[in-house]
């Protein structure tokens, strides 16, 4: 998740995501029932369902799809045994991964997550075991072509963002989760687009991977994300350009 090989790739992830667009969307509209279940079915006031939406539009879900979800998490009661489930562990070369499912059926997610590390040279540890390592930030993605550095700092600070980075070809603002909204609504006041807008875990730290090590954690990820109760996979591996792609 360093700022080279997390957000230069997003377009290359995105890829990935459109191969497998059924499964993305059931995962997708799985998050907007519950959240709509949990805060209701406007996203003023309901944050994880905004942020829901916008990773449906982010990944094309049929606007169709989006609004059963909704309707399905506000009226019916099916999706009340769900659960959140986080799950923390190590990676090839100790990294430290955060995977986050909705799940009815505890057993059956904890065993295919735990295949999925230990068939990849990973290991699921105790709870809390790397949290530490995370902090939930607001992110934003700014291609730089076009955008002066100083006037899209000033911008953001003004609007409470706690910092603006340059990555690779790209300018990231960081947030406090609570000041998503009003750095999004500068943003947007200011005519200016995003690669990327979400809440979501950064590292403290990276840890560069390399060779057999790089290989198995894409590997893992992939595992990971083909598991249809995993929602989320947080970590803090640098891989290589060839190996994200």
């Amino acid at each position: 998740m360093s700022g080279h090989s997390k957000w230069a790739n997003i377009k290359h992830k995105k890829g990935k995501t459109d191969a497998l667009k059924a499964k993305v969307t059931t995962k997708i509209s799985r998050e907007i029932t519950v959240a709509a279940r949990m805060g209701g079915g406007d996203p003023v006031g309901n944050m994880r369902l905004k942020l829901a939406l916008q990773k449906a539009r982010e990944n094309n879900v049929p606007k169709d799809n989006i609004q059963r979800a909704i309707a399905k998490g506000v009226g019916a009661t099916d999706m009340d045994n769900y659960e959140e489930i986080t799950y923390e562990g190590y990676g090839p070369g100790g990294v430290a991964l955060t995977v986050e499912c909705l799940t009815d059926n505890r057993n059956r997610t904890a065993a295919d997550v735990r295949h999925a590390f230990s068939k990849n040279g990973g290991n699921l540890g105790e709870t809390g075991c790397v949290a530490w390592m995370f902090n939930r930030k607001g992110v934003f993605v700014i291609d730089s072509e076009g955008h002066d550095e100083e006037e899209l700092t000033l911008l953001a600070l003004e609007a409470g963002a706690e910092d603006l980075k340059v990555e690779d070809d790209t300018f990231v603002i960081y947030t406090a989760p609570e000041d998503y909204d009003t750095v999004e609504t500068a943003l947007g006041d200011a005519n200016i687009e995003t690669v990327v807008s979400k809440i979501t875990m950064v590292p403290d730290n990276t840890i560069a991977l390399e060779g057999d090590n790089a290989v198995k954690m894409q590997k893992m990820l992939d595992a990971l994300d083909d598991l249809d109760d995993v929602q989320d996979v947080y970590h803090n591996a640098e891989l290589p350009d060839e190996d994200e792609e």
